[in-house]
């Protein structure tokens, strides 16, 4: 610890959101040879796999640029269909079972007859994406409704589902005393199928509700202010939610849908949710994004991890789709209702920190050359921060950093952004 004089504070503990390293083994043996399974189950003739690359893009295309031109229900269309599952479904497989498999271990402590809710459900993939992940949930009898407007994808997602789970049963089995020797845990869970958008009622309060990708497809068909549209769509998801329920949502990382996830996040925080993740704190968000799609200056919360340890198939496709993918980008929030209330607040890196308390930050950045010197930006109670990397490790955008600051002063501002600027060494 030489030369403390040149930093603020010293790093005690660095969690990662996207470390390899955690997905279970059976897990990355099936998102390698997704497409051997999807075939399985939604076969395509040699004609049509010559033709897939193509159709990935014309997707892709419609799911973006040509938003407008493209029909509510477009995945009722075969060849929709197939190319969504075989590449964006892959791709979000890839996303969320990182994200999935590095979140706490609390973040999933489902019991036995827990009721579970996916809206815009498509070919469950967020269900799919928690059972490769989390492997003490597989042997849980969970109910899951999943929503979607789509039949034909609630079919086809099922069936992989039911593939997916065949192929990574749950990793221990049951003693029964009475019986006197080991019994298989329940194969999997309890899927019902719901079709209908957003809305639709369900026979039972949820206790964990997720929603992946949907309200960005939600925007185009109405033209109100991004505020009233997150405590609308809020106040709609919390109509589902049981006592202390457990609500996921998770859109792509690009400026409007990170902003939407920030609103998002302020209607929780005002319904007396508390923020499990990503959120270090439950302080205004100094991340939310606004006007940065027309340029603006403020940042948005988003996470990224590289895609070379992708499935090597899956890149290929992506090439010959001509949609190569250097990145993999979300923004997310995880929210709880809880009865009691929520946590003080820790020491803020730009306040004087009398007591020199330990306090959390959330890398949220690629790293950013500083001179001589890199850096990322990150998440605070106190605001954004400009965390400055003195250290011998490497700070990884979703990283969750705690830190024990060593000097009792208010921290420079980072002239560009206003950031706090926090030199972090060992």
């Amino acid at each position: 610890m030489k030369h403390l004089s040149l930093f603020d504070a010293v790093l005690e503990t660095q969690r990662p959101l996207f470390a390899t390293e955690n997905l279970p083994h059976d897990a990355r043996d099936v998102l390698e040879h997704f497409d051997e399974l999807v075939q399985g189950v939604l076969p395509l003739s040699q004609k049509q796999q010559r033709r897939l690359p193509g159709d990935i893009h014309a997707l892709s295309h419609a799911l973006t640029d040509e938003r407008g031109a493209r029909r509510v229900g477009y995945m009722n269309d075969s060849a929709h269909l197939s190319a969504y599952v075989r590449y964006f479904s892959w791709w979000n497989l890839v996303r969320l079972t990182r994200l999935f498999a590095n979140l706490p271990d609390t973040a999933f402590d489902c019991i036995d007859g827990t009721v579970c809710l996916d809206i815009g459900s498509g070919p469950l993939t967020v269900v799919c994406a928690l059972w490769l992940a989390r492997p003490e949930l597989r042997a849980k009898k969970l109910t899951w409704y999943c929503m979607d407007i789509s039949h034909r994808a609630l079919a086809i997602g099922e069936d992989i589902y039911l593939s997916i789970a065949a192929r990574t049963p749950p990793p221990v089995q049951k003693h029964t005393p009475a019986a006197g020797h080991f019994v298989a845990c329940q194969s999997h869970w309890a899927i019902i199928r719901v079709q209908g958008g957003f809305g639709t009622e369900i026979k039972q309060k949820a206790a964990f509700i997720t929603c992946a990708n949907m309200f960005n497809e939600l925007y185009e068909q109405t033209n109100d202010s991004p505020e009233y549209r997150a405590k609308k769509y809020g106040t709609m998801l919390l109509s589902y939610a049981h006592d202390n329920a457990r609500l996921f949502v998770a859109e792509p990382g690009v400026p409007y849908n990170a902003h939407f996830i920030s609103l998002l996040r302020d209607v929780f925080l005002r319904k007396k949710l508390a923020v499990i993740a990503p959120c270090p704190h439950h302080a205004p968000c100094p991340m939310h994004g606004t006007h940065a799609r027309r340029g603006g200056s403020v940042k948005w919360c988003n996470f990224s991890f590289t895609t070379e340890a992708a499935p090597e198939r899956l890149t290929k496709l992506s090439a010959a789709a001509q949609l190569g993918k250097y990145r993999a980008v979300l923004s997310f929030v995880f929210a709880e209702r809880r009865t009691a209330l929520l946590p003080a607040e820790t020491v803020y890196p730009t306040e004087t920190a009398r007591d020199k308390a330990s306090y959390t930050i959330r890398i949220a950045s690629e790293p950013i050359v500083l001179g001589k010197q890199t850096g990322c930006y990150a998440c605070s109670a106190a605001g954004l921060v400009l965390a400055v990397n003195k250290t011998r490790r490497v700070f990884c955008s979703g990283d969750e950093i705690t830190v024990r600051p060593l000097h009792a002063h208010v921290l420079p501002q980072d002239a560009k952004t206003g950031a706090a600027l926090l030199k972090i060494g060992e």
